[in-house]
């Protein structure tokens, strides 16, 4: 996008300072993000980004969750005496005249810009360490917002209901698009054998035995920033926060972090469940997050470990089964080969269930 496009976004908003420059800044696959820089010395730099309706569809309820949120910890971390607070929690930065937070062009887009938060880093290495912060901080993200006064609305709906998914599944094989049924029968039976078990969580909400809480949906090491010298300053990439079980948080990280292998690895020896991660996270998770936690949601963190292997084996399958509508794909066999190993990280989940209740039992 041209600079006079861009400056002309920006000037919707209440901004300090003149803009001197704006320029690509990252590289997310959802949002375009770029970075505002300001010509006086004493004003902040901001961020401008591109909010992606196409996948967040109501970008209304989109920025009332983000701005509920972070309210809300901005809140508790002033009742808490913390200081240096804006490079804590992200700030969103109104449009000039209204107490309103995101900006529609004549073309449809929408756009948002927040304050930038100067020093600081993310950090993409999963490592035991890496493992244990993600746990502790987002454990403690959900801890600040277990009491939150609002109901928040799901920015992708259904997105981890795990019923939903068996059904899209089930849809697919129905239809058959593809005619790609036959050739996996073994594996739609492996998946129908765990269906009611890993439909746990939706079977426990219902029965009023689990709660649902506001989680960041996207757990993993590059949606925190870090100052300098290493220390958390906050979480980011809000987009996806919505009311759900605290599986989603604790069972996402651990699909793509304790996966010895790639997510669609043609070797399947190199798909295995690295305990070592598992447990570094869930001790930093239960550091922060057992001060709300209920017994069942504690003793099925090891049922949330298995049920994100299975829930992105059957989303990879039913894309697979439809031809191949949704994921980018780099060759025919792309979903199937992704299934195939998240169905194998499944299988070492399970191995290792009973030594995962053991250790949750000990922390």
């Amino acid at each position: 996008m041209e600079q006079k496009d861009l400056k002309e976004i920006v000037s919707q908003f209440d901004i300090q300072g003149t803009v001197a420059e704006i320029k690509p800044l990252g590289d997310g696959l959802i949002n375009d993000t770029y970075k505002v820089v300001t010509a006086e010395s004493d004003k902040p730099d901001y961020v401008l980004q591109h909010i992606n309706n196409a996948i967040f569809q109501n970008v209304e309820m989109l920025m009332d969750n983000i701005l509920a949120v972070t309210t809300h910890i901005r809140q508790k971390l002033e009742a808490k005496g913390e200081t240096d607070i804006d490079r804590k929690v992200l700030t969103f930065v109104p449009l000039k005249g209204e107490n309103k937070y995101f900006y529609q062009r004549p073309d449809g887009s929408y756009w948002r810009i927040m304050l930038f938060i100067p020093d600081a880093v993310t950090k993409s290495a999963v490592t035991p360490e890496s493992s244990f912060e993600v746990g502790e901080t987002f454990g403690n993200f959900q801890a600040m917002l277990a009491d939150i006064p609002v109901q928040l609305g799901e920015t992708i709906p259904d997105f981890h209901n795990m019923e939903f998914r068996l059904q899209q599944l089930r849809d697919a094989i129905k239809e058959d698009k593809a005619g790609r049924v036959a050739e996996v029968k073994d594996l739609i039976a492996e998946i129908e054998k765990r269906a009611d078990e890993m439909c746990k969580g939706e079977r426990l909400y219902r029965e009023g035995k689990l709660p649902k809480r506001i989680c960041h949906c996207d757990t993993k090491v590059d949606n925190m920033m870090f100052d300098k010298d290493g220390n958390v300053l906050c979480v980011i990439d809000l987009d996806t926060v919505m009311p759900n079980f605290v599986f989603s948080d604790f069972g996402d990280f651990l699909r793509s972090a304790a996966n010895t292998g790639k997510e669609d690895d043609k070797d399947l020896d190199n798909v295995n469940f690295n305990m070592e991660i598992f447990k570094s996270f869930a001790k930093g998770y239960l550091k922060s997050a057992r001060v709300f936690l209920t017994p069942v949601e504690i003793e099925n963190l090891p049922y949330a470990a298995k049920l994100f292997p299975y829930m992105q084996a059957v989303r990879f399958l039913a894309d697979y089964i439809n031809g191949d509508t949704y994921y980018k794909t780099a060759y025919p066999e792309h979903n199937l080969v992704r299934t195939k190993a998240q169905f194998k990280l499944l299988l070492s989940a399970e191995a290792q269930e009973e030594e995962m209740k053991a250790f949750i039992a000990s922390c």
